[in-house]
């Protein structure tokens, strides 16, 4: 599997690290000139980044961007997708999940919707986990050995949601107790919070 990489973004915006699960959609928006239509739906499991490679593809190209597409006007929709085509310039849908999944009222944005490249972000893999773990605790300050990422990489659910609903309790424990990040105080915490299961203790987490 390849490493997670930078993918290059506006330098307002925070880095898109790419892994397997997102790779092909990545490499499908980089070849957007050869989609059949000016238009592409954009699905994922929330806080996958879906919106954030969103907005750097319509930064970058000049296109435009509906999110939460589901909950927007399907009139405005529809209508964005018409000038997409008249100006040639690509539009972004992003949705919690494609048509017919997605039920649309109105039935001719739902056959410009159909005919619309499909791409998926996926949840994520144990090489994005890790590298998506050492960005949020390098982003909050926190010390974080390689062998806890490995830990947490090991236990926690593999979805972007539990990833940052637990970084955001060690960071939080680790304010409040003043303790060092650890594996023990890593257990402690995200069993208590149901994150992960219990299990025997290892001597090999004890510092």
């Amino acid at each position: 599997m390849a490493l997670p990489l930078d993918w290059p973004a506006d330098p307002r915006d925070d880095e898109f690290l790419i892994g397997p699960s997102n790779a092909r959609a990545v490499q499908q928006l980089e070849h957007w000139s050869t989609w059949p239509v000016m238009a592409v739906v954009v699905t994922g499991p929330r806080k996958s980044g879906r919106s954030l490679i969103a907005r750097i593809f319509a930064a970058k190209t000049g296109g435009g961007l509906i999110d939460d597409a589901e909950r927007q006007n399907e009139a405005v929709i529809f209508h964005a997708w018409n000038r997409a085509q008249e100006e040639r310039r690509p539009v972004v849908v992003v949705a919690d999940a494609p048509p017919p999944e997605w039920e649309i009222k109105l039935p001719d944005l739902r056959s410009r919707l159909v005919a619309s490249p499909m791409l998926r972000i996926g949840d994520p893999d144990e090489v994005l986990m890790a590298a998506l773990f050492e960005r949020q605790f390098l982003r909050r300050g926190l010390d974080a050995r390689p062998d806890l990422i490995q830990w947490l990489v090991a236990r926690v659910e593999r979805t972007h949601v539990a990833l940052l609903r637990a970084v955001d309790l060690l960071d939080q424990v680790v304010l409040e107790r003043r303790k060092r990040l650890s594996i023990p105080l890593a257990r402690a915490t995200l069993q208590e919070a149901g994150l992960i299961g219990g299990h025997a203790p290892d001597p090999a987490e004890h510092p």
